[in-house]
């Protein structure tokens, strides 16, 4: 298929896809494991899908978490940005919450986005265009965290709502458990990039999420610098409350 034909969600959607399908293949046919599949994961989904985007858009600019940034992107009204494996650790343990993120940035607006989950069952891919009726709520929030580093001001919340935490592994993983009403708060503290969020937030306002940073402003893409030190990601019921209280916890004494 001629991938410039495609238009810009689908495109994301499509590379989204292929990428996992690359990668778990890699991860059943290899016979490699640990450190070894992970890196051979991040190099070929990098590759392709650069290659891919490269060939579809030639005039766009393009950020991977896997490859030098080129400062040419910061000229670019349209910027791809990309993490062909979020959660590299989960993937090559063989976990299923890890994912393929393929977003486009438009003046720094993530606009378009894919998340793909290709260790659930039958390769599940999400996309910005095709947003679905959220699922219902839980009575109590639950709050993804990270698996080996819960964000300190998440568990504060959490506890102030009387909330649960839920541990899972990628970036995308968590916010894409939000729209699939396995939790109702995302909420990141422990510092970020932009290839690590854009997809997913993307894909996550479109599901009518509240995305923004912690202190409710704005999350804005494409920039020099990459780092993005925490997010939000959660129900449209529960933002006030829980912008609120992360202001608390943030003034309250140690």
């Amino acid at each position: 298929m001629n991938l410039s034909s495609l238009d810009d969600a689908a495109l994301a959607a499509r590379l989204a896809l292929e990428a996992g399908r690359l990668l778990t293949a890699a991860r059943e046919e290899s016979g490699l494991a640990g450190k070894a599949l992970g890196d051979k994961g991040d190099s070929d989904a990098n590759r392709f899908l650069c290659e891919a985007i490269r060939a579809a858009r030639p005039d766009d600019g393009l950020l991977s978490e896997e490859e030098k940034d080129n400062p040419a992107r910061l000229a670019k009204s349209r910027v791809w940005i990309i993490d062909p494996v979020d959660g590299t650790r989960e993937y090559s343990e063989g976990r299923s919450d890890w994912a393929v993120h393929i977003a486009l940035a438009v003046d720094g607006a993530p606009v378009v986005g894919a998340v793909a989950l290709p260790g659930l069952a039958g390769g599940v891919v999400l996309r910005s265009d095709r947003p679905k009726p959220l699922p219902a709520m839980a009575e109590s929030p639950r709050f993804l965290v990270s698996r080996s580093r819960p964000a300190a001001e998440a568990q504060a919340v959490a506890q102030a709502l009387g909330g649960t935490l839920v541990p899972m592994g990628s970036a995308g993983a968590k916010a894409m458990a939000v729209v699939r009403g396995e939790a109702e708060v995302y909420l990141h503290s422990g510092g970020q990039h932009e290839w690590d969020s854009c997809a997913p937030v993307a894909v996550a306002a479109a599901h009518g999420l509240h995305c923004s940073r912690i202190d409710g402003s704005p999350l804005v893409y494409n920039r020099a610098d990459t780092f993005m030190p925490d997010l939000l990601i959660c129900r449209a019921e529960w933002t006030e409350r829980v912008l609120a209280c992360v202001t608390w916890a943030s003034q309250a004494p140690d």
